[in-house]
């Protein structure tokens, strides 16, 4: 499959009521043209009647702005618009949910319990809420990115795990004989983990090849050097711009973009956080 690059833009903007709009949301990438920052979106909130977007830059920094006119979107101008309004489960025809459940009808979002689902890393997160978001809310149950596991035994300990506040957790690469294997099984001796703390994983380098290859129109995820960074080296192997972490996070998008529902992943990521979930919310 031939993939376009995204390379640089005519910054030309067109008469404002050309501009496509589009709805802000977390993970997105931007440019405000004015100032010439770029950042990944962390944060929308609506203040004094008006919507403010926080964009983080790689550097870890943040700025806030005022949705509108103004920013580029893989590098095209846009005019950007609040979140976009979910429809409540009584609106919503019976049907299935990405994950493949039956749709809840008339039942509203349930507070959220204390019991949590930890990923690894902030693409993790947003693949799960993808493709389980709607069962997650219905249950009351949050993910939330660990930023790596390697002190996973130290925040099982400060989350103080017990009967009614459990924790699932899906780690990567978690295959015998490796890091993450070792790292799992140091975290479960911690007290109150037996019972109440489920650790899974699945097979992969990262969560991307979680994503079946014939959704992207290939044949297989591409070969990566040793030594080279996974994802720069996969979005360089699909000829898509990887030098930047602002680079990194449109190629996720695009790839995430890809998934509709759980028939576009592997089944070795399905049956581990089904297996979360039900742990989750099993009496």
């Amino acid at each position: 499959m031939a993939f376009d690059n995204w390379g640089p833009q005519d910054l030309t903007a067109p008469a404002k009521r050309q501009l496509p709009e589009v709805a802000v949301q977390r993970g997105m990438v931007l440019e405000d043209v004015q100032s010439g920052w770029v950042g990944e979106v962390t944060r929308v909130e609506k203040t004094g009647g008006m919507h403010i977007v926080s964009l983080e830059d790689r550097r870890g920094k943040s700025k806030s702005f005022q949705l509108g006119y103004g920013f580029l979107l893989e590098g095209q101008p846009i005019r950007l618009m609040p979140p976009a309004v979910r429809q409540s489960p009584s609106s919503v025809q019976t049907g299935r949910t990405a994950s493949g459940s039956v749709r809840v009808r008339g039942q509203r979002a349930q507070v959220a319990k204390a019991s949590r689902i930890w990923v690894e890393g902030k693409h993790d997160a947003e693949l799960v809420e993808k493709v389980w978001g709607d069962d997650l809310r219905v249950e009351g149950i949050v993910v939330e990115p660990l930023h790596g596991v390697d002190d996973l035994a130290s925040a099982i300990a400060d989350f103080n795990p017990g009967p009614d506040r459990r924790l699932g957790i899906l780690v990567d690469h978690l295959v015998q004989g490796s890091k993450e294997s070792r790292i799992a099984a140091e975290a479960m001796a911690c007290p109150g983990a037996a019972g109440n703390v489920l650790i899974v994983g699945h097979p992969y380098v990262d969560v991307w090849q979680a994503i079946r290859p014939k959704v992207l129109g290939i044949e297989q995820w591409p070969t990566v050097p040793r030594g080279m960074d996974w994802k720069t080296g996969v979005l360089r192997a699909f000829g898509w711009p990887h030098e930047t972490a602002e680079d990194i996070g449109l190629g996720w998008q695009r790839l995430l973009g890809a998934v509709r529902s759980y028939a576009d992943l592997e089944a070795s990521l399905l049956g581990r956080v089904e297996e979360v979930i039900d742990f989750l919310t099993a009496p």
